[in-house]
């Protein structure tokens, strides 16, 4: 019988391996590239999003941060290729993130996005009581109508 390890190894090779924890340490590095760089606060507004094609692709989640960090380019540009010299790290582009894509929470834990409730099952009369706190009767009407034209064809489907 093989152990897990003799199976894995068997798997990756040893190049492999190398790579993924080169990967690893370039998106782990990130929060000591702004401290040394004197942007230390920069790393909780910003963060390695990918590398592709010779690019580091970062995103901040103020235009602010992109400003500061593009002052730094060039040093930390020099920094990641002096850290990652096999990674043929050719530069970096630094990307305003959407809302919401930020990697952690503000208490350091991954964020893990809220799941949408399950569907409601159509109601054979409409949900009047969904439509209460709105205050336009006509937007209310329209929306009810809706509703009824969404079910009837849910229930033809």
């Amino acid at each position: 019988m093989k152990r897990v390890g003799d199976v894995l190894s068997a798997i990756f090779d040893e190049d492999l391996l190398q790579k993924v924890k080169g990967y690893s340490s370039l998106f782990s590095c990130w929060k000591d590239l702004t401290e040394k760089n004197g942007i230390a606060a920069a790393a909780d507004h910003s963060w390695i999003k990918s590398l592709e094609r010779g690019l580091v692709w970062i995103e901040v989640d103020h235009p602010g941060w992109k400003q500061i960090l593009q002052t730094k380019e060039s040093k930390l540009l020099s920094d990641f290729r002096y850290r990652f010299p096999k990674m043929d790290i050719s530069g970096i582009s630094i990307v305003l993130c959407r809302p919401g894509s930020h990697p952690e929470s503000a208490a350091g834990e991954p964020v893990v996005p809220e799941k949408a409730p399950p569907p409601q099952q159509p109601e054979t009369a409409p949900a009047a009581e969904g439509f209460t706190a709105i205050k336009d009767g006509a937007l209310k009407d329209a929306l009810m109508r809706l509703e009824q034209s969404i079910a009837a064809k849910e229930s033809e489907a």
